[in-house]
């Protein structure tokens, strides 16, 4: 089977939700994405389901360009490489086609984010946060970074997995790809 590659994106847009994680877990980097390529087209997480509304989250394909981070120009990221195998990242897109097609049936998982705090995890069926979804989804797939169950999974867990290859840390808007669709 052949290497294949996904990307994971951490990211800060300095929204006041964001501001108050980052108060609590003093890291860089609040929010996790799952990207397929390189350029960020297709990016899934849970977060905003409406840019200018963040009280209704959920299950959401992130666009760069007209979705929540067009809205906070000053973004900053870091953008992960993970191998996978073909294999792995058919079951992921698997997956993810359930969400898609079933998107309105998931809910922001917010309890589950002082879950974490707590050190106690809060699920709930068809609800997620955005490490959560990221590592679920992962996990589902066959591919297991680390020994936690994906409701304890933060963002700053993936910064510190040392099976993630760094591909580019700084503004968002300035990642070469994404300066390209500008």
């Amino acid at each position: 089977m052949s290497s294949q590659e996904v990307y994971i994106v951490l990211s800060n847009t300095g929204t006041l939700f964001t501001s108050l994680i980052k108060t609590y877990t003093r890291a860089p980097y609040n929010h996790a994405s799952i990207s397929f390529d390189a350029e960020l087209h297709e990016m899934y997480s849970f977060g905003r389901k409406n840019p200018r509304n963040p009280m209704h989250g959920g299950f959401v394909k992130e666009d760069i360009l007209t979705g929540t981070y067009s809205r906070y120009k000053e973004t900053t990221c870091v953008i992960y490489r993970l191998n996978v195998t073909e294999r792995e990242k058919e079951k992921m897109k698997r997956i993810l086609n359930v969400f898609i097609k079933n998107d309105d049936k998931f809910l922001y998982n917010i309890l589950g984010v002082l879950g974490v705090s707590f050190k106690e995890p809060i699920e709930f069926s068809n609800s997620y946060f955005c490490s959560q979804f990221v590592a679920e989804v992962l996990q589902r797939s066959g591919i297991k970074l680390w020994n936690k169950l994906p409701a304890m999974v933060t963002p700053d867990d993936f910064r510190k997995n040392e099976q993630l290859e760094m591909v580019y840390e700084g503004k968002l808007f300035e990642f070469e790809p994404i300066k390209k669709q500008l």
